[in-house]
């Protein structure tokens, strides 16, 4: 049974070597665990291009940019890319609470918290590195919306971050309070621009992609 019905309006551009989509929120980056867990963008994309391999991830919640490579060649040139921090990506957040600042980073390390999984945690002793730079770009009455440009790409980083900084995303099922979460019916969170060198041609391609909220 499938949740969202595929439209040619995610794809932002294709071509013989690879294919930027907009993920919807809700919709699952890969495969998960289980029947119920099938679809997901790659499958939707596999319907037209099945040659898709995903090179990096968004979480289910998260919607917005996202390169897939159509050869083993270019994926493993793109996964290079994002493990060489080659990559640019900025993300737009809308979050909870009036920050005393206008803009600032957040290094802070991370790590599974194994007893709460899918959960992260912040672990100075175990934790692996995890730096986000921020900026706030408008300010509404008790939230506001945030450019975010991760350094590192750990899982929930964004997330867990904005937390540790007081002021979760909001409709942030894993990270935010109550009265957070229940101001948006979706994660406030968009993976709004992305910057890469196209593997076959080498040039450079950006992509920017507003947030549909």
């Amino acid at each position: 049974m499938t949740q969202f019905q595929f439209d040619s309006n995610w794809i932002i551009y294709a071509d013989a070597h690879l294919i930027v989509a907009n993920k919807p929120s809700g919709l699952l980056s890969v495969p998960g665990r289980g029947p119920d867990k099938q679809e997901c963008l790659l499958s939707h994309l596999m319907t037209d291009f099945p040659d898709a391999k995903i090179v990096h991830r968004l979480d289910m919640d998260t919607s917005g940019l996202m390169v897939v490579a159509r050869s083993a060649e270019v994926h493993r040139h793109l996964s290079r890319q994002f493990q060489e921090r080659q990559t640019k990506k900025r993300y737009y957040a809308v979050c909870a609470g009036k920050p005393s600042l206008e803009s600032g980073y957040i290094n802070l390390p991370m790590r599974c918290d194994w007893e709460r999984r899918p959960l992260q945690m912040i672990d100075f002793k175990q934790g692996k590195g995890a730096l986000t730079h921020w900026k706030v770009l408008e300010q509404y009455v008790d939230s506001f919306l945030v450019e975010l440009s991760p350094v590192t790409g750990r899982s929930h980083q964004l997330r867990l971050h904005m937390k540790s900084l007081g002021h979760p995303i909001l409709g942030d099922n894993l990270y935010a309070d109550s009265d957070s979460l229940r101001q948006s019916n979706r994660l406030m969170l968009h993976a709004k621009f992305l910057s890469f060198i196209h593997p076959i041609t080498n040039q450079s391609l950006t992509f920017d992609c507003p947030a549909d909220f």
